[in-house]
């Protein structure tokens, strides 16, 4: 035997094969979560047709997913602790593929929307993604972590979704979940490792916290996105925003106590921490407000009096410099932090997210490359929560007349300033938050 090919040799060249497969595999299935929690935007015109249910009603099978994503981000870390996160991943991926399997059969709107809802819950994926990598892969985690955080926010599902959609239809559209997802899973069942160490003797999981977030978030997005019940069935949304309340301010209160919450809320009494989550909510509620008005808007008939009647294919095509860009921005942002402070980083990201408001607009009329040229812009800002969606569709569903499929024009440009207004809210308090900063660094 040479020199070269020594035992320990070969064990260290099976280790680096053993990682790069490992980081193959978790970026692919960041991917494929990305892809599916995409899959829904360009596809609401065409949900609507096909199900002869209003816009408003299509726009929630992309609503539902960001929404069970939103709830299940800070559920799956705990659950999916070192001695049994194998045994989540796979179990979420499977509920991801249940999920995409009712998005495609023959059924009434509602099996849809717990399909994709089931597909939302893959969303929460990436904590565990990152877990993994930090437990398996010793000096190359923070290299593929940061891959990860990219392949998150990648919509790869946006012009991918777009031709089976205009050549056969939504539900062979939603087919290509079902492949994605099934190949999500038996990568993972392949090269996810076993899972290490025994569980502790007592190892308390706060489900009390879990289901008053849950039903919290679900009660306050389900009235956020009714605008039509405020005025014909105003008690049952007032109870039911109440509940809503109530479960979250419960949620607050269990968290303060439980041995190990959900979301450690002591963090948020530091006004610095509790800034940065405030100016990170509000944006990505404009990202996403933004986001969703513009996939509708090019798709509505031009016969509406505005519009450009885009078919499925080229609205996805439109979509495309919103991942590209948004790309561009993972690899970069980490490389202004050097130079920028965090605070400074959501300062710009205000100004990024109102400039691709104010084009849209302003300017929405002169052609489709304006389309274009804001979901680039707001590439840059890629983020977002289920929320944005939802007001986005309440806002439309108030300027849209009885009885017509399209919300009038003004309805776009009242939300469009609505994003941009809350784009150039979260500039004040970030900006505070870098001078403070730059303040005490330099006394």
């Amino acid at each position: 035997m040479s020199a070269s090919s020594t035992p320990a040799t070969g064990q260290a060249e099976g280790a680096a094969r053993g990682g790069t497969l490992l980081v193959a595999a978790l970026v692919f299935i960041a991917l494929v979560v990305a892809a599916i929690g995409s899959l829904g935007a360009p596809l609401i015109t065409s949900v609507a047709e096909e199900y002869d249910v209003s816009l408003s009603t299509a726009q929630w099978t992309l609503t539902i997913t960001l929404l069970t994503g939103a709830v299940a981000t800070p559920l799956l870390p705990p659950l999916g602790s070192a001695h049994r996160r194998r045994k989540v991943v796979l179990a979420t991926l499977a509920v991801v593929a249940l999920g995409s399997v009712a998005t495609v059969v023959p059924a009434p709107f509602a099996v849809i929307l717990a399909g994709c809802a089931a597909q939302g819950v893959g969303l929460g994926l990436t904590a565990l993604m990152m877990a993994t990598a930090r437990q398996h892969l010793g000096d190359r985690a923070v290299s593929t972590i940061a891959m990860l955080s990219v392949a998150s926010t990648v919509g790869v599902g946006y012009p991918i979704a777009s031709l089976p959609a205009q050549v056969g239809g939504v539900r062979v559209a939603y087919l290509l979940g079902v492949v994605v997802a099934v190949a999500a899973l038996i990568t993972a069942v392949v090269a996810v490792p076993r899972d290490t160490g025994a569980a502790p003797a007592k190892e308390p999981v706060d489900r009390l916290g879990a289901s008053l977030l849950s039903a919290g978030l679900v009660a306050v997005l389900l009235v956020t996105s009714q605008s039509s019940r405020w005025s014909s069935d105003p008690l049952p949304v007032v109870l039911i925003l109440l509940a809503g309340a109530v479960a979250l301010a419960a949620w607050v209160l269990v968290e303060r106590k439980a041995a190990r919450p959900l979301v450690d809320l002591t963090a948020l009494r530091h006004p610095a921490v509790a800034g940065a989550n405030v100016v990170m909510f509000v944006s990505g509620i404009a990202m996403y407000l933004l986001f969703t008005l513009v996939t509708r808007f090019v798709q509505t008939p031009s016969q509406a009096g505005y519009g450009y009647g885009l078919t499925d294919v080229e609205a996805g095509l439109v979509l495309v410099p919103f991942s590209v860009l948004g790309f561009v921005a993972g690899h970069v942002t980490p490389k202004m932090r050097e130079k920028v402070s965090p605070f400074g980083l959501l300062t710009a990201n205000g100004f990024v997210i109102a400039l691709a408001c104010v084009l849209f607009a302003g300017v929405r009329g002169l052609g489709v490359v304006w389309p274009i040229v804001v979901m680039g812009v707001l590439g840059f800002g890629v983020g977002g929560f289920s929320l944005g969606s939802a007001v986005s569709g309440l806002i439309l569903a108030a300027h849209t007349a009885a009885g017509s499929f399209a919300a009038t024009d003004s309805g776009y440009s009242t939300a469009a300033w609505t994003a941009g207004v809350l784009a150039l809210v979260t500039i004040v308090p970030a900006a505070g938050m870098n001078a403070s900063r730059r303040r005490r660094h330099q006394s």
